[in-house]
């Protein structure tokens, strides 16, 4: 069998079609984005052909086809035909998690690198007395509180040869701007996370029995586990004791409860026993899956990875970063709320005069480098818009 016979069987055609009009069919992928108006020139087709017939003769012990094949590898047209006919492919990186943080983290931006501070009142919000004639009216008691943090720089740099891009047929290092934005969406998941979740399970300063925010009993996640969270955060109260309207909450788990969650969420209805039957039998209340419409899920994939302990079997609930004073705040540096990537200029000219493109690199080892900046800060907030369980079920 051919060589040619090989590739052929490698990819989509029978080996006995492992002919010249194979290769003018356009079996290879062609590299560098070739255009189609490239690909049906009849000269193309012709080289094409051409360079599998001596690579085929370099194969099977042709010296002098062996040497020609050498010779014409040194010259860029024969490497982009060769580079065809072995189909070579790049195949493209992991597919980023989806972003969910905003969707229970309150954004905000800050005019420097100083701790900034997010101030709270707390009272004057009570039921209004009635006020007799002449009487005096009640001074309320408002206790002021506060959060603070400060944003911080998170980089990262990459350097790659002026020979690896030369190199570069198949436009791989062309990616590395891409790969530094996606490290920055990943960082900023990983910050919210770390600040609810910690390697013991929920944060045991913002979650605790005092602040009334842990779970009964941390059970797993189940109906009736999700329907003591909501019961819990309905029961929370401002200073003045007055109720806390939540209208929608974020079910946050990690990807081992994922179909757990949506199971859950996702029911048309609900068997329960609370209400008056006993559970079994006709006594079994069957309801509406009225959380579809007040939970929503958000997958984390960060929080097996932070949390080393109960990452698998915590969950959270969070308020929507709507419903009044939010959990917690993510903040970035005004101006700078995007992750920034830059690329080292050359410090070199040319003899002759004129500015050295970028892609020739620095001017004592050719190096060409690329940074990303991203400058992010935060803060827990509210613990009465978040509940928690560890899924122990103790």
């Amino acid at each position: 069998m051919s060589n040619l016979d090989v590739l052929a069987d490698e990819g989509t055609r029978p080996a006995a079609k492992a002919t010249p009009s194979w290769l003018r069919e356009g079996a290879g992928h062609a590299i560098r984005k070739l255009s189609e108006r490239q690909q049906v020139n009849p000269n193309y087709q012709r080289d094409l052909v051409e360079a599998g017939r001596l690579y085929e003769r370099a194969v099977h012990g042709n010296r002098r086809a062996m040497l020609d094949f050498e010779e014409a590898m040194t010259t860029s047209d024969f490497s982009i035909l060769f580079a065809d006919i072995l189909d070579r492919q790049v195949l493209g990186s992991y597919q980023d998690w989806p972003s969910e943080w905003a969707r229970y983290t309150r954004r905000g931006t800050v005019r420097d690198f100083r701790t900034v501070k997010r101030y709270t009142l707390d009272g004057g919000a009570a039921v209004l007395g009635e006020v007799p004639e002449r009487g005096e009216y009640p001074e309320a008691d408002v206790v002021p509180g506060e959060y603070e943090y400060r944003v911080s720089k998170r980089g990262r740099r990459l350097d790659h040869t002026f020979e690896m891009r030369v190199n570069d047929d198949l436009d791989m290092f062309r990616e590395l701007p891409i790969t530094l934005g996606r490290a920055s969406r990943m960082t900023e998941d990983k910050f919210v996370t770390e600040l609810f979740a910690q390697s013991t399970g929920p944060n045991s300063t913002f979650f605790s029995v005092g602040h009334g925010n842990i779970v009964t009993g941390n059970p797993v996640l189940s109906v009736d586990g999700l329907q003591d969270g909501m019961t819990q955060m309905g029961q929370q109260r401002d200073r003045d004791g007055n109720p806390i309207f939540i209208q929608s909450v974020n079910l946050v788990v990690p990807p081992a409860l994922e179909v757990v969650a949506n199971n859950i969420i996702n029911a048309t209805e609900v068997l329960a026993a609370s209400g008056g039957g006993d559970g079994t039998g006709n006594n079994q209340l069957r309801t509406a899956n009225w959380l579809r419409n007040k939970v929503s899920v958000v997958v984390n994939p960060w929080l097996p990875i932070v949390d080393t302990t109960s990452g698998n079997t915590a969950w959270y609930l969070i308020a929507n970063t709507m419903a009044g004073r939010p959990a917690m705040e993510i903040g970035f540096l005004r101006g700078y709320e995007q992750p920034q990537v830059f690329v080292k200029a050359p410090d070199s000219l040319r003899v002759g005069g004129g500015s050295v493109p970028v892609e020739d690199g620095d001017f004592e080892t050719d190096a060409i480098r690329h940074k990303v900046r991203h400058i992010l800060g935060g803060t827990l907030m509210d613990y009465r818009m978040a509940a928690a369980s560890n899924g122990s079920g103790s």
